[in-house]
């Protein structure tokens, strides 16, 4: 299965990346695990700035004093591996960073899986009247002969080019691409009228929080299955950061909850500088998720 280009990534060149100053464990004075600094890496990817802003919330509750750095995915594994970076949460397995674990892998240590629903899909309003990706092409006038993609050059619209339309006979449809923000516009606009439409989405993704929306049946398989979501930590995280590492090994997080909270993050909100308040008010919510990521419960 192929990654799909979500939002938009923000490039730092890796050799900005190796000298990020005042990032390691070891610049900040770690000495087995007395260091309450953490740096988090992460890339511009929906689910990565939730679940990575969800952390600094939760670890600044607990006395830490947590960094957040963005960047493409190369110089987040190789600052991961230097130890400029101590952890990253959202490591897509086995395909998108296949090809960065094969390189870092024996220099980085994977903590844990925390979602096992990452995938690529075909998307209709819920009370569509089909429910496979076969049946689009016999009822493509239902969806004004369309497929509403994103980017031309995302992996999800390779996967759909070289693999389900063809598989599918959807060549009569109008497969149409330009970007994820119009793609979604569209799928808002569709569904604020009660029109059917088939976009190419992908999980975890708010939209399934935003709209009652279903995934169409792929059964050759043609968007691949479904990959899974992992933290990992820096080559001595687990000695600098026992408790965090630790906490990171247990942690779960299902993709009703994740799309809630990247709904609440991402598209009802458009002011980043107020990802805390909502991630605050967010845990308020939900005490007993927030008390179980670091092994206790809510009293």
């Amino acid at each position: 299965m192929k990654k799909r280009i979500g939002a938009g990534t923000l490039a730092i060149g890796a050799a900005a990346a190796l000298v990020l100053a005042g990032c390691s464990s070891s610049d900040n004075g770690s000495d087995g695990g007395d260091s309450k600094e953490i740096t988090i890496g992460l890339f511009n990817w929906d689910e990565a700035i939730t679940v990575s802003n969800l952390w600094k919330y939760v670890l600044e509750e607990e006395g830490y004093t947590v960094n957040l750095e963005t960047a493409d995915p190369g110089p987040v594994f190789t600052a991961l591996a230097a130890g400029d970076y101590d952890a990253v949460l959202d490591v897509w397995q086995p395909v998108t960073h296949k090809s960065y674990i094969e390189q870092y892998g024996d220099d980085i240590d994977e903590l844990g899986v925390w979602n096992d629903d990452a995938k690529l899909t075909v998307a209709v309003n819920s009370d569509a009247p089909i429910d496979t990706i076969p049946e689009l092409a016999d009822n493509a006038d239902l969806f004004n002969n369309q497929i509403i993609g994103i980017e031309p050059g995302a992996g999800l619209t390779e996967a759909m080019e070289d693999e389900t339309i063809p598989t599918y006979g959807l060549e009569n449809m109008d497969y149409i691409t330009s970007s994820t923000p119009a793609m979604l516009s569209e799928l808002k606009t569709a569904m604020g009228n009660g029109e059917n439409i088939a976009v190419t989405l992908w999980h975890p993704h708010w939209a399934y929080d935003a709209y009652d929306l279903k995934d169409l049946e792929d059964p050759e398989g043609t968007l691949g299955e479904a990959e899974t979501l992992s933290s990992w930590g820096s080559p001595t995280f687990r000695e600098d950061q026992p408790e965090v590492a630790e906490w990171l090994a247990n942690w779960t997080m299902d993709s009703d909850m994740l799309h809630e909270l990247e709904n609440l993050l991402l598209n009802e909100n458009d002011d980043p500088s107020k990802y805390g308040e909502i991630i605050e008010q967010w845990a308020a919510d939900n005490p007993d998720y927030i008390a179980e990521m670091t092994g206790g419960s809510a009293d």
